[in-house]
């Protein structure tokens, strides 16, 4: 293995080894149609029957349910697609699997009937356990020995994940919103194709890294939806604190609870289907599974924390609230996706005429246009290294970007010939990505300074922008009426409170599982990687069940409202966060 790794470092761009640029276009496409497809199914979902581009005129709550329950799976299965990688395939072959079948539930989502939508859903949450989680793993493998190099690699792997978000929801919401929903859906499948053979072309380049693993195992614990990564040696002979039979019991019946309440919220809600025909005074059985469910969790986790060293259990415990903490953040943030989008299409200013239309026109051209002219040129560099070991490979990202270069010459054709401006709902989703590329280096240098603060402070920080990105909303929309349906609130207030978002997001995304990998002993890695990616399925869910509730909030009192229980919830919990402060760093005993 130390052979392959040193082989990879002898060629060479921008200081790293050709194989991470590999993985970043990989991903990049990934990230492209994972965005690209998400960004529309709300869109589509809630669209008119009777329009110009029909969709399914699903009412908001029923389509909200369904995303919640998809996105929340989408962070459940890395758990059992990373497991089966340690054990069985090998990380190589499990990112190939899992573009395959993402490939599959894309084409199966260009039919737009209602099993085919099911099916490719189904397939997109099984493709993303094979891939989320093992693409990283290959990065930690590449790496090793090699540790001070690591940061800036996934500094560049983060850029891709990026770069593929900001130009799948930008293109595919284009074709989607101006040709139809199905050419938005294809296009995510034919660039999940497209990435699957550029890797699967390449994968000699990386020799015997990412085969299937020995005994001890380096198991990269994985990303988040931005790529954050940790990792860390795991000893399988290891036997300290072993889960008991007790605690399996636990794991089986909480894990089954949480399943059937995500599964049966959205049938429930659409197709009148209850798994769980019974009731307890007010609280019907879906929610007392769930509660159920959560009250089985918490014995697991404090019977497991009570069996370790006072040191290791305290440090177990600032993660633990750490995740607590993280549940809140993503019940809000990730709105942007959902209640955002649907504020975007149905109540903002999306018409630009005159020199407005005009400057819109320049700026989104420069947006789009610069980054793509950097990545093509980081791609020169790659071909220049590696055309003779990987051509094939090489030839199949050409076809790639010289369809990404048309679409969007193509687009910015169709923008200029065009007296005014429709800004298409899906483009504002985009300024997420655009912040997080300009804004991430300055963040980094701050949390390199002797100004660096504590977690808790970070975590604090983080809630409290998210939350006053959603008051500029509640802000915004003060003039709307209650009830209504449409409006025409300026798009400025959008871009801000994306802008606020991401920074909220800098403080506190990258650096969760960062602190996870510094507390958390190697034996427990995996058992708190789980924990984690399960407060982030958590916070998925009741960011679309919150969502979910925006006509009822709209109708019984006002769209600010809704805006401002985004505000004050998200800025509250960040207030107390920066209160724990004093009591979580000694529950870190001097981890920074």
């Amino acid at each position: 293995m130390n052979t392959d790794i040193e082989n990879l470092f002898k060629d060479k761009v921008l200081g790293h080894p050709t194989g991470l640029f590999v993985l970043f276009f990989t991903e990049m496409w990934e990230r492209f149609s994972f965005y690209g497809m998400r960004i529309l199914l709300i869109l589509f979902l809630t669209a008119p029957i009777f329009s110009d581009n029909p969709g399914w005129e699903w009412p908001r709550e029923h389509a909200l349910a369904l995303i919640g329950t998809y996105a929340s799976l989408l962070y459940l299965t890395p758990i059992v697609g990373g497991f089966i990688a340690d054990k069985y395939t090998g990380y190589k072959l499990a990112v190939v699997i899992g573009c395959a079948i993402m490939t599959l539930g894309h084409a199966a989502m260009v039919m737009e009937t209602t099993a085919s939508l099911y099916i490719g859903l189904g397939l997109l949450v099984i493709g993303t356990g094979f891939f989320k989680p093992n693409i990283t793993s290959i990065i930690s493998t590449m790496y090793k020995g090699k540790e001070s190099k690591k940061d800036g690699a996934y500094t560049i792997f983060y850029m891709g994940v990026n770069a593929g978000a900001f130009f799948g929801m930008m293109l595919c919401g284009y074709l989607a919103e101006n040709f139809g929903w199905s050419w938005g859906f294809g296009l995510a499948g034919i660039f999940m194709f497209l990435g699957m053979l550029q890797f699967w072309l390449a994968k000699g380049l990386f020799g015997s890294i990412g085969e299937k693993p020995n005994k001890k195992l380096d198991i990269e614990a994985g990303h988040n939806n931005k790529g954050t990564s940790i990792s860390k040696i795991i000893d399988l002979d290891e036997k300290l604190n072993p889960f008991t039979v007790f605690d399996k019991i636990l794991i089986v019946f909480s894990s089954i609870g949480g399943l059937i309440y995500l599964f049966n919220d959205p049938l429930e809600m659409i197709e009148g289907i209850n798994l769980v025909q019974f009731s307890i005074g007010s609280l019907n059985g879906s929610n007392i599974v769930i509660l159920t469910a959560l009250f089985l969790f918490l014995i697991l986790l404090v019977t497991r924390i009570s069996r370790y060293i006072p040191i290791v259990r305290d440090r177990i415990i600032a993660v633990s609230i750490f995740g607590l903490f993280t549940v809140f953040f993503f019940a809000a943030f990730e709105q942007s996706l959902g209640s955002m989008t649907l504020f975007a299409r149905d109540y903002t200013q999306r018409e630009l005429v005159g020199s407005s239309a005009l400057i819109f026109k320049v700026v989104d051209a420069l947006l789009t246009t610069i980054p793509l002219v950097i990545i093509t040129w980081v791609l020169y560099l790659l071909f220049k290294k590696t055309y003779s070991k990987i051509g094939p490979s090489n030839i199949i990202l050409a076809i790639a970007f010289i369809g990404i270069w048309g679409l969007l010459i193509y687009r910015l054709v169709d923008k200029f010939s065009q007296e005014g401006n429709q800004i298409e709902a899906s483009w504002f989703a985009i300024l997420n990505s655009f912040f997080i590329i300009t804004l991430a280096p300055l963040f980094s240098k701050w949390w390199e300074s002797k100004y660096n603060p504590s977690a808790a402070m970070k975590y604090g920080l983080g809630l409290i922008l998210l939350g006053l990105g959603f008051g500029i909303l509640a802000y915004g929309t003060l003039g709307i009426p209650q009830g209504a349906k449409t409006a025409s609130v300026s798009m400025m207030f959008l871009v801000f409170a994306y802008l606020l978002h991401t920074m909220g997001e800098l403080c506190l995304s990258p650096v969760g599982l960062s602190y996870l990998s510094k507390l958390v002993p190697a034996r427990m890695i995996g058992f708190m990687f789980g924990i984690w990616y399960l407060a982030i399925a958590i916070g998925q869910k009741a960011a679309g069940t919150m969502g979910g509730m925006i006509d009822d909030i709209t109708e019984q009192y006002s769209l600010s409202t809704f805006f401002l229980l985004f505000t004050i919830i998200p800025a509250v919990i960040g207030i107390i966060s920066i209160l724990l402060n004093p009591l979580l760093k000694k529950l870190m005993h001097g981890v920074r």
